[in-house]
């Protein structure tokens, strides 16, 4: 999974199902597991580092709250060259909180190469975000089949004041 998968994960990790709000990491044995398959550690405190990383950074791309409330995430967290066939950089963070710190990563790298891309759903009552990597940027849904879908049948509904025929 590459970072900005693990974001767009981490961040849709709070769903609406069945019209509930729902939350993929409330299972422990199932957040662990997801955790180490995205490439965690598994445990318990990171469990906990990426829910705190999750609703802090779902508040900050909903506009709720500023960037900077994310900063406490990248305490003590440091990169390093390393070079082999070239320069790469190494994050050092504690292992419990290096994938949080890894979204959190991946948020500012698509904030600044891609602004406004990362974005909530436009339907208020989805929870998801989506990464808009259209060539015009006006993608607004999480997804067309779902989402968009809906929102335009209620858009026709209210303009012709009858639901759509299929």
């Amino acid at each position: 999974m590459t970072d900005e998968d693990v974001l767009l994960w981490v961040l849709n990790g709070t769903p609406v199902v069945d019209g509930r709000h729902t939350d993929r990491l409330a299972d422990p044995a199932a957040a662990r597991t997801a955790l180490a398959a995205a490439g965690g550690t598994g445990t318990v405190a990171e469990v906990a580092a990426v829910r705190d990383a999750r609703d802090r950074l779902q508040a900050v791309v909903r506009g709720e709250r500023p960037p900077g409330s994310l900063a406490p995430l990248l305490d003590g967290v440091h990169q390093y060259p390393e070079l082999d066939d070239g320069l790469h950089w190494r994050l050092a963070a504690p292992p419990d909180r290096l994938l949080a710190v890894r979204v959190t990563l991946a948020w500012a790298r698509l904030r600044e190469e891609h602004p406004g891309r990362l974005r909530p759903c436009a339907n208020a009552e989805c929870r998801l975000f989506l990464v808009d990597h259209s060539r015009a940027g006006t993608a607004r849904w999480c997804s067309m089949a779902s989402c968009g879908n809906r929102m335009k049948a209620r858009r026709h509904q209210s303009r012709h004041g009858r639901p759509p025929s299929a």
